[in-house]
């Protein structure tokens, strides 16, 4: 039976993580959706979103071989696209390179879901204004003017709302569900959303009015629906039919996802359709840093140009100095022969890596692994300063006897960065967290877009290796497929997968919005 896929508009898209969770989800070897367009305003984002685009063209499992050949690095991209015109002008027209806001999406959108009864819209507006760091909370709410009404209140404030160019993604967000009326919308943004604040008012119950209701801030002169908006987590309250503003945050590395991202993360069901409940997200067993990372090529650091040794040299230095306070207990005694013990396994020649590493021995699993690919792609190591190899070896050596990731309290004073407010993270641990090792036996931390700027809260759990986490390894923590190729230079990529939706847990959500509208009658009083 020929099933047709469910229309997807994916909006602020980025590299393509939670389309790619909607577009692998498969009945009876047929996709559930499709995705008709994705938006995205960031070159290089953009260039990944294309390249996977046209992987979609073809069936799974059937991508020619010139795909694979282009990510080893045997062709051009320009070649494979001249030698697959069709599925690369497919592609071009699905990833598209636009700025909401600036650029316009309608007639695109319209064209795409044209007569569709039922489509998705997905996205995650930029979350500038709702980050937990730096977050500006300015003072003095908004008050009732006498006899105004809750009408003529509300509009007076989302007005307010709108001059802080801040929010002016979420309410492009916005304006696409009141013009177009999606069946179910998915938006994801970080858990600062639950506190931010806007003039002394919480920010997050004003969204969650503004899309039950879009047509209250963007009147649309002919339909007008509104959303019940549900959690992914939590069963709506069954007397108010909403939930408390926490319950909308996911906790993934409950449902199987190998890293501990907390994300709000709401479903909006068009109120006409009649769902007083949709399915929640399952737990799962708990996955492991050391379970997606631990059969990746083993790779060593590179040394950054000012020392001219080889960076197992250079490594080895650390136990040439006096390292003050490391062997004055028993546990410290076990954390010094940890290290000498891992000085003799590191990794001695220089192993990099790069944009493809060659392997023998890749099975395929069904999620990660692709056997057809033969290896690696963005798996290239860093380059450090010699005091940061030491530090990064230290640090997983530490992990390693106790379980732990060290503060700068647990650093001898030799390994101690020179910057100005390392004494106060010392004394009283702010920001003591300066160097993260990800432990082995526990989910990752969050994996966020600060990977591309410097490697100090990814430090890989292995000391033979020295370094810090690969684009492919932060990939596997955020559940990327091993055949997903990021484009652009390796800075431009380590900042694509962090601000990405996990693939995996994205295709959960596919499930869980599938069987929602699976659950609809097709009668003309319930039209999808």
């Amino acid at each position: 039976m020929n099933i047709e896929p469910i229309p997807v508009v994916d909006l602020f898209a980025g590299p393509g993580g939670l389309g790619e969770g909607f577009s692998s989800l498969t009945l009876d070897e047929q996709r559930g959706f499709k995705i008709v367009l994705s938006v995205e305003k960031d070159g290089c984002a953009h260039s990944t979103l294309t390249l996977r685009a046209f992987f979609r063209q073809f069936p799974r499992g059937e991508a020619p071989d010139d795909y694979y050949d282009y990510l080893r690095g045997s062709i051009s991209r320009d070649e494979l696209f001249r030698r697959w015109p069709g599925a690369a002008a497919a592609a071009q027209d699905e990833a598209r390179l636009m700025t909401l806001g600036v650029d316009d999406p309608t007639d695109l959108i319209s064209s795409r879901i044209a007569d569709h009864k039922r489509w998705i819209l997905i996205g995650g507006p930029p979350c500038q204004a709702y980050s937990l760091v730096g977050r500006s909370r300015m003072l003095g709410g908004i008050q009732r003017l006498p006899g105004e009404s809750d009408a003529e209140y509300r509009k007076r404030r989302s007005e307010e709302f709108s001059t802080d160019h801040r929010h002016e993604l979420y309410r492009q967000y916005l304006k696409i569900i009141a013009r177009f009326w999606p069946s179910i919308f998915v938006m994801e943004n970080v858990r600062g959303i639950l506190s931010s604040e806007f003039h002394g008012d919480k920010i997050f119950p004003r969204i969650l009015d503004d899309l039950r209701d879009p047509a209250s801030v963007f009147p649309s002169g002919g339909k007008h629906f509104q959303y019940r908006i549900f959690s992914l987590a939590h069963a709506l309250d069954s007397k108010t039919g909403t939930a408390r503003p926490d319950d909308y945050l996911v906790k993934s590395e409950l449902y199987g996802i190998p890293q501990a991202r907390h994300r709000v993360i709401l479903v909006g069901v068009r109120s006409d359709l009649g769902i007083d409940q949709i399915p929640l997200l399952v737990p799962e067993r708990e996955l492991t840093v050391r379970d997606v990372l631990d059969d990746l090529p083993p790779l060593s650091s590179g040394l950054s140009r000012k020392t001219k040794k080889a960076p197992v040299e250079a490594l080895k230095e650390i136990l040439k100095q006096p390292v003050e306070g490391l062997a004055k207990s028993a546990t410290q005694s076990r954390l010094f022969e940890r290290m000498r013990e891992m000085l003799d396994l590191a990794i001695a020649e220089e192993r990099r890596g790069g944009r493809f590493v060659a392997s023998g021995s890749v099975a395929a699993d069904g999620w990660f692994r692709d056997s057809r690919l033969g290896g690696y792609c963005n798996h290239e190591s860093r380059s450090h300063i010699k005091e940061d190899l030491w530090r990064y070896f230290f640090a997983a050596c530490y992990a390693k006897v106790h379980g732990r990731s060290p503060l700068l309290r647990d650093f001898p004073l030799l390994l101690l960065p020179s910057h100005r407010n390392v004494s106060a993270g010392v004394k009283d641990n702010k920001f003591g967290d300066r160097f993260r090792v990800q432990i082995e036996n526990r989910p990752a931390t969050t994996v966020t877009s600060h990977i591309s700027k410097d490697g100090h809260y990814f430090i890989h759990y292995d000391p033979r290796q020295y370094r810090c986490l690969t684009v492919r390894e932060a990939a596997r923590l955020q559940t990327f497929p091993d055949n997903y190729f990021f484009e652009g230079p390796r800075t431009e990529q380590y900042h694509q997968v962090g601000n990405a939706v996990p693939p995996l847990l994205a295709k959960k959500i596919a499930e869980i919005v599938f069987k929602t509208l699976s659950s609809v009658q097709l009668r003309p009083e319930f039209p999808l």
